[in-house]
């Protein structure tokens, strides 16, 4: 891709296959890695940016071809936003996977994939700022901030666009473990409670059991019994936000350090064993053998998660 780092004409852009499916937001902050989020989506809002002469909104998704007008910029706009280097490096050791075509993080609790209100950087800025010599790097899913473990990061558009549509033909399966509050019953395999996603003034985000929400369907299989509490292996068969934390909870057995969902006495019993997140991990992600021949990605439970276990194991 031939561009005029200046900024200082009118330029169009031809998407080649490496920024194929991108979302048109983050094809512009790609580009422009020093200049502040709000002046790309005031320039995109205003209209300034077009593909194939027609304005867009931030998440429309490029395709192969499109042509993108790219507006002047005033580089005296541009201020230092890379991210510290101790974010770096954390992200760095968090990664076990690295081919061709993807990356494969074991992602730590506390790390929004996305930069946004109240989140100065997300896991895909860091990303974009650590590897600068890459030229895609895109989220292929989502883990909500407080849950850790495997996340894919596409390296090309072709790949992020095969990944979507096996997620979207539900191709991928995806297990967690999660440490929930009292024994749950082995005769409970299956939990299927419709979920609808509210949204507060304030933004944030309550996922509640709703006949009127999305079909919801989670799988549940006890691995460990302790004094008061349930080590669980769970697998999504749908992706609903905040699924695996509504589902535990409707069922009395909410997860251990929850603020939103979970309970207060239960949380501050396993505070005082030494937890100071979220106990829910993505553990593995099983793909296709069109995407990756090996098919099972595994992220280890974390050490912190792991010293919890051995305590009430006690």
């Amino acid at each position: 891709m031939n561009l005029d780092r200046k900024f200082s004409k009118v330029q169009f852009v031809e998407v080649d296959e490496h920024r194929e499916c991108q979302r048109v937001d983050n094809f512009l902050l790609a580009i422009f890695k020093n200049i502040p989020k709000s002046k790309v989506y005031r320039i995109i809002r205003k209209g300034e940016v077009r593909v194939n002469k027609k304005r867009v909104k931030p998440d429309y998704k490029l395709s192969l071809h499109d042509c993108v007008r790219i507006p002047p910029m005033q580089v005296q706009e541009q201020v230092n936003i890379n991210p510290g280097s101790a974010a770096m490096d954390i992200l760095r050791s968090a990664i076990i996977l690295d081919t061709d075509d993807f990356m494969a993080l074991n992602k730590p609790s506390g790390f929004a994939v996305h930069g946004g209100t109240g989140v100065q950087e997300g896991v895909i800025n860091i990303l974009r700022h650590t590897f600068q010599n890459y030229q895609f790097i895109e989220l292929i899913h989502r883990l909500d901030k407080e849950t850790s473990g495997c996340l894919l990061i596409a390296k090309s558009g072709h790949f992020l666009k095969q990944c979507q549509q096996a997620w979207k033909d539900n191709l991928v399966e995806k297990h967690y473990q999660c440490l929930v509050k009292g024994h749950w019953p082995k005769s409970l395999q299956t939990v299927e409670a419709p979920l609808r996603k509210n949204v507060m003034q304030s933004g944030e985000r309550i996922v509640r059991v709703d006949p009127e929400g999305k079909s919801s369907i989670t799988h549940f299989r006890p691995l460990q019994y302790f004094d008061d509490s349930t080590l669980l292996s769970v697998g999504l068969e749908t992706g609903r936000t905040h699924q695996i934390r509504v589902h535990t909870a409707h069922m009395g057995h909410p997860i251990a350090g929850d603020v939103k969902y979970g309970n207060k006495e239960f949380n501050k019993a396993m505070k005082q064993q030494g937890l100071r997140r979220l106990f829910l991990h993505s553990n593995e992600l099983i793909l296709p053998e069109t995407l990756y021949y090996q098919k099972s990605i595994i992220a280890e439970l974390p050490e912190d998660l792991k010293t919890l276990i051995k305590k009430i194991m006690l």
